[in-house]
């Protein structure tokens, strides 16, 4: 699909304006209680208000799992407007009131205000067509994408919105890629994954720890999306 078709696309579903963009990646598996927690106030205490004071469109995955369950409740517990933007593989998920779906398909989040279903059967057809669509709706504005937990999936994700120049910011002490990831750039003449070592050579990658400050995390998002 063409810029121009993506464009009338996202137009058709009410997306027509120009906004920052805020991508959000990642999972939640083999998060303990104490950090899960910790996680769950990351996105209703910064992320979730911040994309509503900054007038953001935020885009995951949009299903009812990880990252995104936490960021769906989160624009709900704040009783928050801005767009919340699934894009899915259009074999794998469950389309609501559709009675005849598969129960082996995935249930998308019920809080996110638009879907984006794209072609594919396989949890990362989705991936660069999260990161096109990211760049679609920001246009000229500025873009982010956040890193938390993760796995291989998650991997492919960061490379595909790293190759579009969009900055990653990884959150250390969240689990699995985020930390791994993280350990590579504290140590970089440890071994490593090639996986890692290519998605360091592309673009500009970033970390906070899950255990600092909520403030500090807010004024690195703010500058990235250029919020003096």
């Amino acid at each position: 699909m063409a810029d121009q078709d993506l464009a009338v696309a996202l137009s058709a579903i009410g997306l027509i304006e120009n906004r920052p963009v805020l991508v959000v990646i990642g999972g939640a598996s083999l998060i303990s209680e104490e950090d899960l927690q910790r996680l769950q106030r990351l996105f209703s205490e910064v992320l979730a208000p911040l994309a509503q004071e900054l007038g953001l469109i935020v885009a995951d995955g949009g299903t009812d799992a990880g990252v995104m369950r936490l960021m769906g409740n989160a624009r709900d517990e704040i009783s928050g407007t801005f767009p919340l933007v699934g894009v899915s593989p259009v074999g794998l998920v469950k389309l609501p009131d559709d009675e005849t779906s598969s129960t082996e398909l995935t249930d998308l989040e019920p809080h996110h205000t638009h879907f984006f279903l794209v072609p594919g059967d396989q949890w990362g057809d989705e991936s660069r067509w999260l990161a096109r669509i990211a760049s679609q709706m920001a246009g000229n504005y500025p873009s982010v994408t956040v890193l938390i937990n993760g796995g291989s999936i998650a991997l492919i994700d960061a490379m595909e919105n790293l190759r579009v120049h969009r900055p990653l910011l990884v959150i250390e002490g969240s689990g699995r890629l985020a930390d791994e990831i993280a350990k590579a750039v504290n140590y970089p003449d440890r071994e490593r994954r090639p996986e890692i070592t290519e998605l360091m050579e592309i673009g500009e990658i970033t970390l906070f720890g899950l255990e600092d400050s909520f403030t500090q995390f807010e004024a690195i998002l703010k500058k990235k999306f250029l919020v003096l």
